[in-house]
């Protein structure tokens, strides 16, 4: 598959390394290639995976055919205008982004919350997109490797194509992730559930001393 990765930070550059690793054909976006290429932590990892090449937004979304948000999430749309919609057009979009807000500090705010998320704001601006929102409530070495944790956990994933989302799901399948561990919460507008996880789950980062865990479903099964 030829895919898209939108960032070049920590969540952008494990994804486009696993997914080169899995024998994808991989491009990874950034605004600017020259500021990117004064980045030593861009440089380190590029060694190790050579075969990902670096191109703006537009180049990255326009040769792919699945594509990855992995942008700060308070400057998402402009990145994904930048890409441009006409090659975002018809293609699945898997969004990784979370509306944190830093402006005061830490532990950051939401700039979207209770009636909106961002993953609504995208299929709005976006609505030839097939807009799935997945992978935003994990560190990224769990997203790419559930293994790492003992036991059950889950990932939540939701949009209002169900191919796209069958079509992710198969993607995440190649990462690790079990079927039974991936629930499907329905629409786009469950994008509000799983980017407001995000105070939560940054307070437990600091309580624990580690960004890697993450959440279980437990349900009764004697109820129907």
């Amino acid at each position: 598959m030829r895919i898209g990765i939108l960032g070049t930070g920590s969540v952008g550059r494990t994804l486009a390394g696993k997914l080169s690793e899995l024998g994808n054909t991989v491009s990874i976006g950034t605004r600017n290639i020259e500021s990117t290429l004064d980045k030593a932590a861009f440089l380190e990892w590029h060694k190790n995976f050579p075969s990902v090449s670096l191109r703006t937004f537009s180049a990255a979304a326009s040769s792919s055919q699945f594509i990855f948000n992995c942008t700060n999430g308070m400057s998402s749309i402009e990145a994904l205008t930048l890409a441009g919609a006409e090659n975002l057009k018809g293609k699945i979009l898997i969004d990784v982004s979370n509306p944190l807000d830093f402006s005061k500090g830490m532990p950051p705010t939401l700039s979207v919350v209770n009636d909106d998320s961002l993953g609504e704001q995208i299929q709005r601006t976006f609505p030839e997109v097939k807009v799935v929102k997945a992978l935003n409530t994990l560190t990224a070495s769990l997203m790419v490797n559930p293994l790492k944790l003992t036991g059950d956990h889950n990932l939540f994933v939701c949009g209002d194509d169900a191919n796209a989302k069958s079509r992710v799901i198969e993607i995440f399948n190649s990462f690790g992730w079990r079927g039974s561990q991936i629930i499907d919460l329905g629409d786009i507008s469950n994008a509000r559930g799983t980017e407001m996880v995000l105070p939560l789950w940054i307070r437990l980062w600091g309580s624990l001393g580690t960004p890697e865990f993450n959440f279980h479903i437990q349900r009764n099964e004697t109820v129907s």
